[in-house]
């Protein structure tokens, strides 16, 4: 990253300021992360907008903008895979990064959607300089697999702008805010949209126009909106920012004058690390939904267990319970000389009521969640929820034993089957008219007469999601002579016709 250093007529060094700020803009982060997650190729994500779907961003696809209705998008790039924006998981994401920002300086925070703000001044020096910190930060963040544009100013919200604005690697000497950001389009400040088409029609386009207005005009026609916003990128007003705050660590350990190489001696130290790992969470009003156990060998080895629970947790003779059957794959060989209990994922965990009314449904769910913990040793646990989609493979999902799935209202808009093959068959049919149900079915050898059949009923692709050119489907609900029932559909029509068993009725 090149580096530009912006005077302000000023001989002090960089770090001689009060209030210095590194502004992190990732213009990319919904792609980003969702690239982190493995998905390759061109990308739109698109976003309900009222009735319409807008694109919000998009990668790897030219002449797409955000704000475009995505069928026009659709339209321009087809080979596109097009996603539903996700907005929440996208603040999770900007969040931990924020977090990992904490190894620079204790104060950051989180702007907007997409920007990172870090309170650099004091800190800047350990990293070599404010500009060697900001080359860390931004190298560090694309090898996360996040692009970044950095920009350091007294002002976090100078900084921002600079940042919005196009600027990337600049650090503006103190006390330059105001001449820095005078270049800048109004649409870097964080102003609304109608306001910057407001004020360019007058002919004020620029930060350095409205430096020249007088103000009481401004606030008068534009609100006081207007002149804070340029007030704190001119680094006249203070931003106020809301530090992020780093999640509690729950991690015991022992250490041992003598190394451990026994199971009694394992099972000695377990329910110490327990108790004093659910002491913790309990102060905190946390219980543990992840544990891993790291035994550390006098050679030097680590070897991990984990565990997991369905509903969060500081039991620890029901932790103990679920430790026991594993504790058997750890190999000490001479000897463990450090043994350490993290609870990796928590969750809020307040007390449970004992008594009175409405304690025996939270007694259950609590007993029913730990059988589900012991098989879950055992096996993998899950169950389906419905998923807003009128393709058959994608109409239900597998979430947690214990997740709350929510019954959709109301009768089904047909008949489905009990089981759906998860590869459809291929089967040979003969049906009288081209869009008729099939008379009979041949099944590898055997020919199948069709004794009884509904249909067609038409499934159309969900143009958002499948790729164009993708096929209608019809189904048939089909009952043959042997008394089966079965779920057949077709695709095309006439001499190419294809014919599938999806599912048993």
């Amino acid at each position: 990253m090149t580096v530009t250093t912006m005077g302000a007529g000023t001989d002090l060094p960089l770090e001689s300021s009060a209030r210095r700020h590194l502004a992190l803009l990732l213009p990319s982060l919904p792609v980003d992360r969702l690239r982190r997650l493995g998905l390759e190729g061109p990308v739109l994500l698109w976003q309900g907008i009222g009735p319409r779907r807008a694109v919000v961003a998009c990668d790897g696809v030219a002449g797409i903008r955000p704000g475009q209705a995505l069928g026009d998008a659709r339209a321009v790039a087809p080979e596109a895979q097009a996603l539903e924006a996700d907005p929440a998981a996208d603040a999770l994401f900007l969040r931990d990064l924020g977090l990992w920002c904490l190894r620079f300086t204790p104060l950051v925070a989180t702007r907007g959607a997409d920007a990172l703000l870090l309170d650099i001044a004091g800190a800047a020096h350990l990293a070599g300089g404010e500009a060697a910190l900001m080359a860390r930060a931004t190298a560090g963040l694309a090898r996360l697999g996040v692009q970044a544009r950095g920009v350091v100013a007294d002002a976090a919200a100078a900084a921002l702008a600079l940042a919005r604005g196009g600027r990337d690697g600049l650090v503006v000497a103190p006390g330059g805010d105001r001449e820095a950001v005078a270049a800048l389009p109004l649409s870097a400040l964080p102003i609304d949209p109608d306001t910057v088409a407001a004020l360019s029609r007058l002919g004020l386009r620029r930060v350095a126009d409205l430096h020249r207005q007088p103000r009481g005009p401004l606030s008068r026609r534009f609100g006081a909106a207007l002149l804070r916003a340029l007030d704190e990128a001119s680094g006249l007003l203070d931003t106020p920012i809301t530090p992020l705050r780093p999640p509690p660590v729950f991690e015991v350990s022992r250490e041992f004058l003598e190394p451990i190489a026994t199971r009694a001696g394992i099972d000695a130290v377990m329910p110490l690390l327990l108790d004093a790992l659910c002491a913790r969470l309990t102060a905190q009003s946390q219980g543990a939904r992840r544990l891993v156990l790291r035994a550390h060998r006098v050679d030097g080895g680590v070897q991990e267990i984990a565990i997991g629970t369905s509903l969060a947790s500081r039991d620890p003779a029901h932790l103990a319970r679920l430790f026991r059957d594993r504790l058997d794959a750890l190999e000490p060989g001479h000897g463990f000389e450090r043994m350490g209990l993290a609870a990796a994922v928590t969750e809020p965990l307040t007390g449970l009521q004992s008594g009175f009314a409405g304690a025996g449904a939270a007694a259950r769910q609590e007993e029913l969640a730990r059988l589900f913990d012991r098989l879950a040793q055992r096996t993998q646990l899950w169950r389906l929820a419905p998923r807003p989609s009128h393709w058959p493979e994608r109409e239900a999902m597998r979430v947690a034993a214990t997740a709350a799935v929510t019954v959709p209202e109301g009768w089904p808009r047909a008949m489905r089957p009990v089981r759906l093959l998860r590869r459809p068959r291929e089967v040979s049919a003969m049906a009288l008219l081209p869009d008729a149900p099939p008379q009979l079915l041949r099944i590898g050898n055997q020919a199948l007469r069709v004794r009884a059949a509904e249909g067609p009923e038409r499934l159309e692709p969900e143009w958002w999601r499948d790729p164009p050119g993708r096929q209608a489907r019809d189904y048939y609900r089909v009952e043959l002579a042997t008394g089966a029932r079965l779920w057949v559909c077709r695709l095309g029509f006439g001499a190419e016709a294809r014919w599938f068993i999806h599912g048993h009725l």
